[in-house]
């Protein structure tokens, strides 16, 4: 699907990483080179003709974030560098002054390490306790068992949307409904997620939640953070200085910007926000929802032809986004994956930031595909062919 929009795939490789980073169209480096060529002013500062644009081409992508995720107002929309980025804004400027000794927290052994180390900081500064909830056999969350987690201390559940190992798609509304009726809050982690189907934070009343634009055909370095505006009233500034005061004095009296921008100090990413509005566009005229049927049908596909692989495991056969971890036995993760190099094919091996999980699968590394709508099912026969090779050991050896 769209594979022509995309200058990476008129090379010779297969390109299965997308959960690391996704492929660019061509329309992200067009706009991002005009910004640079025809208009590189410095956002909200000016009050030239070309500064002007910048802010309309920036506050633009703003917009469309907005209405991408449906949050009610443009103030809940704040850019940051990345997922890892938002997740530490939200749990050092509002849960650090939001929680006391001994609240628990809730997060799963799955999760990204930017879901986690944060916590564990948090944990040692102010005395909060990092609790985890049990996943079931394949790796999953269930409702239930967040029932069981919850206790009269629990104060927050942090929680990816999609894991990026089990590719699990959490039962959010479920979680979130029962959350709010035991006054607890809720961070969703959408690094996996946003790109990849339809979401509305409305609709599920999520309290805080975070994504990465490189995940999403977008640049590198540009991210969101979202939360309902009462509590972003009430976040504060990690990061201080120019174009989020509004006035400052030599006395220490100082006025800090309404939201979004005063939690966006500093100059930012101007061309890589402005990139990211145009990637934006290119995902809706497609369709979310569109994507996330091709994906499912994808992964389908793919689960059915690895099971033809001599020898191989697959972790997370019954997960629904298109992620999927395997190894094939007696194969080391990291050498299967630089075999599959051979052939041009892009997988990633490791533990996938994602280190705790071993506790759960049993193993410290795997190979790991993560599906895109740009992926086809002649690549996944490709793969197959390779990973069927009956000389694969001696290869690799």
């Amino acid at each position: 699907m769209n594979r022509e929009d995309f200058s990476m795939l008129k090379s010779d490789i297969i390109y299965l990483d997308n959960g690391a980073t996704t492929l660019k169209p061509m329309i992200l480096s067009e706009t991002i080179s005009d910004y640079y060529n025809n208009y590189s002013a410095n956002a909200h500062r000016g009050d030239y003709n070309i500064s002007l644009k910048v802010d309309t081409m920036y506050e633009k992508t703003r917009h469309l974030v907005r209405e991408l995720i449906n949050a009610r107002s443009i103030k809940e929309i704040v850019f940051t560098s990345g997922s890892t980025d938002s997740l530490n804004k939200i749990i050092f400027g509002y849960f650090k002054y939001h929680l006391k000794k001994d609240d628990e927290v809730l997060i799963t052994k799955s999760e990204h390490a930017s879901n986690i180390l944060p916590w564990f900081e948090l944990e040692d500064d102010i005395n909060i306790k990092v609790r985890y909830i049990d996943l079931t056999s394949d790796l999953k969350v269930t409702f239930d068992n967040i029932k069981k987690a919850i206790t009269d201390k629990t104060k927050v559940i942090s929680l990816a949307h999609i894991t990026n190992v089990a590719g699990d798609i959490r039962p959010l509304k479920e979680i979130v409904e029962y959350a709010h009726k035991n006054d607890i809050l809720v961070l969703v982690d959408g690094a996996q997620s946003v790109a990849h189907m339809p979401y509305d934070v409305q609709e599920l009343d999520v309290d805080f939640r975070n994504f990465s634009a490189h995940k999403m055909c977008g640049p590198t370095g540009v991210g969101v953070l979202y939360g309902k505006e009462e509590l972003l009233e009430n976040l504060r500034p990690v990061v201080v200085g120019g174009g989020m005061n509004s006035t400052f004095t030599s006395n220490r009296e100082r006025t800090y910007n309404d939201l979004p921008h005063r939690l966006e100090a500093g100059t930012p990413n101007i061309a890589g926000v402005i990139g990211f509005g145009s990637t934006i566009e290119y995902l809706n005229k497609i369709g979310m929802d569109v994507i996330h049927t091709y994906e499912t049908n994808l992964r389908k596909y793919t689960i059915d032809r690895l099971e033809e692989v001599p020898n191989i495991i697959i972790y997370n056969k019954t997960s629904e986004s298109g992620i999927i971890a395997f190894n094939i036995d007696g194969i080391f993760a990291q050498d299967l994956a630089i075999y599959l190099n051979k052939y041009h094919i892009c997988v990633r091996a490791g533990n996938h930031c994602a280190k705790i999980l071993r506790d759960e699968l049993g193993v410290k590394n795997t190979c790991r595909i993560s599906l895109y709508f740009y992926n086809t099912t002649d690549e996944i026969d490709k793969l197959i062919e390779v990973l069927k090779n009956p000389h694969i050991k001696d290869e690799i050896i």
